[in-house]
């Protein structure tokens, strides 16, 4: 019987086009213990009194020669001035990412509404239609999404003589937005992605409680936003609740039946449910719209390591890289299995690709860290398949 990683989705995918109704009767306080943090979206477009001395003093003159909307845009762009840098290893608050100078781009996006709402400047969101984009965590998947942020002219600027056309903030290199596809969304929708991402974040820790909490405030922030649903599922299957988990999964797939996620995740808790049957049946209705799972030739790969296996392995991890050429992780396994079979050229390439492609500080140092080891060591002896293989 097939194997499914528990998936999430995280980093604004995309919204349900119907309202649902309120979420209330899918959710179970009883269930769980209070979250050990503070649960909640008010604060998270709050300026801090640094944001509004950076405004204020640090940037006063370009806003006042530029405009506000200049200004801004300029002070995002210039490295010299934010020196923003991206790092998805938790979702901040637009203080948080304007104090760390760095955050995924829903963090950038809610510091850069933050410091426009104070200017006055009129805000639209927009999510964007990328590519899907997979990363894991333990037998957690997360399918990643997009959100930017446009800004407009002020209110008082009105009728004035000084150029306002819209600007589109986007932190995504230039080549990677030029074709993409975006429809407006609310801000509402933008707080239920921060909360539906802390919830995320909170259950790789294994933190149960916070992430019920997160999801469940997400729910009610937008009741149309169908990933945190997914979310709140995945939380009941980990909490070994599969019955309220699969009223969950069955409530998303009413609203989009094609829902790979919640299918894959509908599967498991059948099968928590002891219902191998209608298991294997959304198993195979799965498989008719997905016909290769993510991270599938990934998986075949790392066991064939585990034989050390290394040529086997080398051609499914570059299978995986051959269809998402992104992840990090892929490029590093590739590049090991290079090392292992000798090519030392290749390895460094696909080491330095997984630093290029790493998402957090802390995966970028250890892949630079890897990278010095390797350049450091001589040419390895090829390793032979084993017998047999």
């Amino acid at each position: 019987m097939r194997t499914l990683s528990l998936v999430l989705v995280v980093l604004l995918s995309a919204c349900a086009s119907t309202p649902p109704p309120q979420p209330a009767p899918l959710l179970a306080d009883h269930l769980f213990a209070a979250p050990t943090e503070r649960v909640g979206t008010d604060d998270v477009l709050k300026m801090s009194d640094a944001m509004r001395r950076y405004l204020a003093v640090d940037i006063a003159d370009q806003i006042r020669i530029k405009g506000a909307q200049a200004g801004l845009v300029d002070a995002l762009y210039r490295r010299a001035q934010l020196k923003l840098e991206y790092d998805a290893a938790t979702t901040k608050t637009a203080a948080e990412a304007f104090e760390a100078r760095s955050g995924n781009c829903l963090s950038l996006v809610l510091m850069t509404a933050a410091l426009a709402h104070e200017l006055e400047l009129s805000v639209r969101y927009q999510s964007a239609y990328l590519e899907e984009t997979w990363s894991r965590n333990g037998n957690l998947l997360f399918a990643s999404g997009h959100v930017n942020i446009t800004l407009g002219r002020r209110m008082i600027d009105a009728g004035t003589n000084r150029d306002y056309n819209p600007w589109t903030i986007d932190f995504l290199p230039a080549e990677e937005i030029r074709s993409m596809r975006v429809r407006d969304i609310d801000e509402s929708t933008v707080l239920a992605m921060y909360a539906n991402n802390r919830a995320a974040e909170a259950l790789a820790r294994g933190k149960l409680n916070d992430a019920y909490a997160w999801a469940a405030e997400a729910m009610r922030k937008d009741p149309t936003f169908l990933n945190s649903y997914n979310t709140l599922g995945v939380v009941y299957l980990r909490h070994d609740h599969p019955a309220q988990a699969e009223r969950v999964f069955r409530y998303v797939l009413e609203r989009e039946p094609k829902n790979t996620r919640a299918l894959a995740n509908l599967a498991e808790a059948y099968t928590r449910l002891a219902r191998p049957a209608d298991a294997e049946a959304t198993r195979t209705r799965l498989a008719a719209i997905e016909t290769v799972a993510p991270f599938h030739f990934f998986n075949l790969g790392l066991d064939a390591a585990k034989r050390s296996d290394w040529r086997t392995a080398r051609d499914l991890f570059a299978r995986e890289v051959a269809r998402a050429d992104y992840n990090h992780e892929f490029h590093f396994w590739l590049g090991l299995a290079d090392w292992q079979l000798g090519d030392v050229t290749q390895a460094r390439k696909h080491l330095q690709l997984a630093m290029d492609n790493s998402t957090t500080r802390g995966q970028h140092d250890l892949y630079a860290a890897k990278l010095a080891w390797l350049q450091s060591r001589s040419k390895p002896e090829p390793a032979s398949k084993p017998a047999g293989s």
